[in-house]
C-alpha cells in the first residue's frame, strides 16, 4: 500500500476488494470512452499518517470546522495503485496499495467558490495543453500531473484569504500567480501533500529545473494570449462558420468580448435548455402517471421504476412515489388490502419485500414481512411515513392472526404482542390491551421459545424500554468481549412473549382513562405477572430488568373495561378493515406530501423559466377533503403568484 506520494506499505491480506474497475470503457450519450478503473477497499476511518490534518491551524476557516468532521468521519479509500519506482517489480505491482483521499477532495472541491473553480480548470487545461504532464505510459518522465494541481489549489484556498479569490480581481492574473507558486514547488522539489504531513508529491529524481523556470516567466499578458489563442479559438472552431471566423479579426476588448459571447450563447442553445428539460420532465410525468395507473404494479415492477427514474433525474423517483402511493391506495378502495399490495406499498417505502414465499406455514412468512417493515419503520424518527408503516406492519400481523395453520399458538402470541406494542404507539390503548389479553389467556405456550420479542423491531414506546435494551446489549458485551462467554442462546435483546405482553397490558392499562370500575385491576395482573415469572423456567436477562420496572407502573392505580376477546383472530377481519381505512388516508396524506416536495425541487430549478405552482396538489387533496375554504384560499394563492410572475417578466 503506498499514499499517493509514494509512501509503501504491503497489502493486508483478508481485505474484501470490491471492483471499482479496471472497465475498458463505458458509453455516454451513444459514445464510447476509456475508462481508467481501479480496485479499492473503503475504509470508514480516518487515516493515523493523516492525524494532523484536522487538528491544524488554519487563519482563514477554510475548510470549516464543520466540513472538516464530515470529512473524517467519512474516512479515505485504499487503491491497488502501485508506485512507480516499484513498476517492474512483480510481486510489488501485484500487491501495492495506496491511501486514496478523493472522498474528501470532492467535499473540499465543492465547497469552493465559483472563480477558484474556473482557475482549477484553466490551471489543468494549460499543464496539459502545455504538456507538463505525462501522458498513458509507463515512462514516468513528466514532472507534473493532474494532482499536482489539485494539490496546489487545495493548498492555496486555505492559506489565502478570501478577498485573495475576489471576483473583481483579473483571474488570469491570479492563475499567473498560481503558477509561479507551482514553481516554487518544483525549484525546491517539494509539493506537501494537502492532508500527509511530511510528504512530498515531487519525484526528486526527475529535473524539473526547465519546467520551473518556464512557469515562472508566466505573465499576466502571456497567459493572457495563450487562453485566447489555446483555449477560445479552439472553443470556437467546433461552433459554426459565422461564430468562427468573429476571431478573425480581433484587434480591441470589445470585438473580443463580442466573439467569446457568441460561443458561450451557441454552446447554451445546443445543450438542453431548462425550458426544453422541463418539457421532458413534463412528459416523463404524464407517462409514469398513465402507465403507473393502466399497468398492474409488481413489486419487481416497483424497484425497476424507481432505479430507472434514480438515473434519470432523482426527483422523478419522488414523484414515482407520491404516484404509486395513490393507486395503491385507489385499490385498496376498491378492492380491499390483499398481501400483494401490501409488498407493493413496503417495497415503495423503502424496505424491499420478496413476494415470493420461502416458507411453507404461510402465517410465518406474514410474521416476517411485519418484522421487517417494523424494523425499518423503528430506525425513523416519527412521519407520516412512518405511520404508514405502522399501518402496513398491524396489516401483515392482522393477516397472521387470520391464518390457521402449524404452531399457530406460537406465531400468534408473538404476532399479537408487536400488535399490542403498535396499538400502543398510535393510541388505541383498549384494543392494544386486547391482543395482550389474549397472550396472557393462552393455555400454551410450549412453542412460544421458538419465536421471541427482538428488542431491535420494537419502535418507541417508552423510555424504560429504551434502557433496558440499552442495558441488555451492555451486557451481552461484557458477557461476549469482556468475559469471553461462549454461552449460546442467551441473547440479551430478546425478551419472552408471554412476560412482555403481561407488561404490555399493564403499562396500557396504566395509560387508558377509564371511567368505569371492572373487576381486572392493574394489582391483579400484576399479581398474575408475578405468579407467570416466578414460574418461568427460562428467563431473558430483558425479562427480568422489564419485571424490576413493575413497582412503577404500579404507582397509576387505573382500572379499565374488561376484554371480550377470548378467541384467535375472532376480530382480525374488523380491525384489518378499520387499518385499510386508516393506511389509505395516511397514503393519500403521504402522496400530497411528496407531491408538494416535488414540486419545490421543480421550482428551484425551473423558477426562471416558468411559474410552478407547489400547493396545487393541496388544493386538490383539500377539495376531496370537502375542505372548500381551504381550497378556495390555496387556488387564490396560486392564482396571485402565477399573475404576479407574469407582470414580473
Amino acid at each position: 500500500m503506498s499514499t499517493n506520494s509514494g509512501h509503501v506499505i504491503n497489502r493486508v491480506e483478508g481485505f474484501q476488494t470490491e471492483p471499482h474497475g479496471p472497465a475498458m470503457c463505458t458509453r455516454f450519450d451513444g459514445i464510447v470512452l476509456p475508462v481508467d478503473g481501479v480496485y479499492s477497499v473503503r475504509s470508514l476511518s480516518w487515516p493515523p499518517q493523516a492525524d494532523d490534518w484536522p487538528k491544524r491551524l488554519r487563519h482563514h476557516d477554510w475548510p470549516d470546522s464543520l466540513t472538516v468532521d464530515h470529512i473524517v468521519s467519512n474516512g479515505c479509500d485504499v487503491v491497488g495503485v502501485t508506485h512507480r519506482h516499484c513498476r517492474q517489480n512483480q510481486w510489488m505491482d501485484q500487491h501495492q496499495w495506496r491511501l486514496s483521499f478523493s472522498r474528501a477532495e470532492i467535499v473540499l472541491i465543492n465547497s469552493w467558490m465559483p472563480v477558484q473553480q474556473i482557475m482549477y480548470h484553466i490551471l489543468r487545461v494549460y499543464v496539459k495543453t502545455e504538456r507538463l504532464t505525462g501522458g498513458s505510459d509507463n515512462s514516468g518522465t513528466a514532472p507534473l500531473s493532474n494532482y499536482h494541481i489539485k494539490t496546489l489549489m487545495l493548498w492555496s484556498c486555505e492559506m489565502k484569504p478570501r478577498s485573495w479569490w475576489a471576483e473583481n480581481v483579473s483571474v488570469v492574473r491570479l492563475c499567473a500567480e498560481l503558477l509561479h507558486s507551482l514553481s516554487r514547488f518544483l525549484s525546491h522539489a517539494h509539493c506537501p501533500h494537502y492532508f500527509i504531513n511530511n510528504c512530498n508529491l515531487l519525484d526528486t529524481s526527475l529535473n524539473v529545473e526547465n519546467v520551473a523556470s518556464q512557469l515562472m516567466l508566466i505573465d499576466e499578458a502571456y497567459l493572457s494570449t495563450w487562453l485566447v489563442n489555446k483555449y477560445i479559438r479552439r472553443c470556437a472552431q467546433i461552433c459554426p462558420g459565422y461564430i468562427s471566423r468573429l476571431f478573425d479579426n480581433v484587434s480591441t476588448v470589445t470585438e473580443l468580448q463580442s466573439a467569446v459571447s457568441a460561443i458561450v450563447n451557441w454552446t447554451v442553445s445546443q445543450n438542453t435548455s431548462r425550458y426544453q428539460l422541463l418539457r421532458t420532465v413534463d412528459f416523463t410525468e404524464c407517462y409514469t402517471a398513465a402507465s403507473v395507473s393502466n399497468a398492474c404494479l409488481t413489486v419487481r415492477s416497483c424497484v425497476c421504476w424507481m432505479n430507472e427514474l434514480a438515473k434519470i433525474d432523482t426527483r422523478l423517483s419522488q414523484y414515482f412515489t407520491a404516484v404509486a402511493l395513490l393507486h395503491v391506495a385507489r385499490r385498496i378502495i376498491r378492492n380491499g388490502l390483499s398481501e400483494k399490495l401490501m409488498d407493493i406499498l413496503a417495497t415503495i417505502l423503502g424496505p424491499y419485500i420478496d413476494s415470493r414465499r420461502y416458507s411453507n406455514q404461510y402465517s410465518l412468512s406474514l410474521l416476517s414481512k411485519a418484522v421487517k417493515v417494523m424494523t425499518f419503520a423503528a430506525k425513523k424518527s416519527p412521519s407520516n411515513v412512518q405511520l404508514i408503516e405502522t399501518e402496513l406492519s398491524k396489516a401483515y400481523l392482522l393477516s397472521a392472526l387470520s391464518c390457521k395453520d402449524f404452531e399457530s399458538d406460537s406465531i400468534y402470541c408473538l404476532a399479537s404482542v408487536y400488535l399490542s406494542v403498535l396499538y400502543y404507539t398510535t393510541g388505541q390503548y383498549q384494543t392494544a390491551i386486547d391482543h395482550c389479553t389474549l397472550v396472557t389467556r393462552s393455555r400454551d405456550h410450549k412453542h412460544c421459545s421458538l419465536h421471541v420479542v427482538q428488542g431491535e423491531v420494537l419502535p418507541n414506546i417508552d423510555c424504560d424500554i429504551d434502557n433496558i435494551l440499552g442495558l441488555s446489549y451492555l451486557y451481552d458485551f461484557v458477557r461476549s468481549d469482556i468475559l469471553d462467554s461462549k454461552q449460546s442462546g442467551q441473547n440479551a435483546s430478546v425478551f419472552t412473549t408471554e412476560l412482555f405482553g403481561y407488561y404490555l397490558r399493564i403499562r396500557n392499562l396504566s395509560v387508558k382513562k377509564c371511567r368505569q370500575v371492572t373487576q381486572t385491576s392493574l394489582t391483579d395482573v400484576a399479581q398474575q405477572y408475578a405468579k407467570c415469572t416466578s414460574e418461568m423456567q427460562r428467563l431473558f436477562i430483558g425479562d427480568v430488568l422489564i419485571f424490576k420496572l413493575l413497582n412503577r407502573a404500579l404507582e397509576q392505580q387505573t382500572v379499565c373495561n374488561k376484554p371480550q376477546r377470548n378467541e384467535w383472530g375472532r376480530s382480525a377481519v374488523s380491525e384489518f378493515e378499520t387499518n385499510s381505512l386508516e393506511l389509505t388516508n395516511l397514503l393519500q396524506e403521504s402522496a400530497v406530501e411528496h407531491l408538494k416536495a416535488y414540486r419545490q425541487l421543480q421550482a428551484g430549478y425551473f423558477g426562471s423559466v416558468v411559474t410552478i405552482v407547489t400547493t396545487n396538489s393541496e388544493a386538490l387533496y383539500a377539495y376531496k377533503r370537502v375542505d372548500y375554504q381551504h381550497c378556495l384560499q390555496l387556488c387564490s394563492e396560486n392564482i396571485l403568484k402565477t399573475l404576479y410572475d407574469m407582470d414580473t417578466t
